[in-house]
């Protein structure tokens, strides 16, 4: 589990998220749209559409959000055109960085992001720079406690999963892609399903303290901030000192 996902986390539960929901909202939407164009309506037929909506059930999207972006997707109701991108590139201190987007502009797009980059000290780079450095897997995290940690990972094991990390206050479950949902409804039979979803994680991670590595999360974070970003990755990682430190901070 990278360092940058495990940030996420600790926002998740001080209820950082919260405050930008309408902004989630629009990218949860957004994806739906995609999904609907790529492979239609049906979301028995439509795996990426399943999984679209499920995210933004996790997330509490109210349902009349949904179905307007359902309509958005076939047609029904009018809205921008919009085009997946993939950038990469390196990060403060060396990171290796994925971004992934939907626009309606993608040089507006690169602009922004480019912008960041070069802010922080970092490079945007060609298609395939970093790529190699991730894979796409199945993530599924579940709310736990101490108490229940232990058997939330040999459950999930049971279930199909590759690998399972349990964390303070959550539990992350890696699947194949495939995978995904059959081990979701495994699991979530008796636990708390946070979110799931299929992401790029890193196969190597880099260690960061201190300073550098709230430099680099700020960094993520602002990309993730933007309009047309819908998913940052990262490889980094934090020592068990710096995530005390970011749990602890107001």
């Amino acid at each position: 589990m990278s360092g940058h996902s495990k940030w996420s986390q600790i926002k998740r539960q001080k209820g950082v998220a919260d405050a930008k929901r309408g902004q989630v909202f629009t990218k949860l939407a957004r994806e739906i749209i995609v999904a609907v164009r790529q492979g239609g309506v049906n979301l028995d037929s439509n795996f990426q559409l399943r999984l679209a909506v499920q995210k933004a059930r996790d997330s509490n999207m109210p349902s009349e959000n949904v179905e307007r972006a359902i309509k958005r997707g076939s047609g029904d109701i009018e809205g921008a055109a919009l085009i997946e991108a993939k950038f990469e590139g390196y990060g403060p201190s060396g990171v290796a960085v994925m971004v992934e987007a939907l626009t309606d502009n993608r040089n507006r797009t690169v602009q922004e992001i480019r912008r960041l980059f070069t802010r922080h000290g970092g490079n945007l780079g060609e298609s395939g720079c970093v790529s190699w450095l991730f894979e796409s897997k199945g993530v599924i995290t579940v709310e736990s406690n101490a108490s229940d940690a232990e058997d939330i990972v040999l459950r999930a094991i049971d279930a199909g999963a590759d690998d399972v990390k349990a964390e303070k206050g959550y539990v992350e479950i890696y699947t194949q892609p495939q995978d995904l949902e059959q081990v979701r409804k495994l699991v979530e039979e008796k636990e708390h399903v946070i979110s799931a979803e299929v992401s790029l994680t890193p196969k190597t991670t880099v260690l960061l303290e201190d300073n550098k590595a709230m430099q680099t999360l700020n960094f993520l974070d602002e990309l993730e901030e933007l309009d047309d970003v819908q998913r940052v990755s990262s490889n980094m990682d934090l020592s068990e000192a710096t995530l005390e430190r970011l749990r602890n901070r107001t």
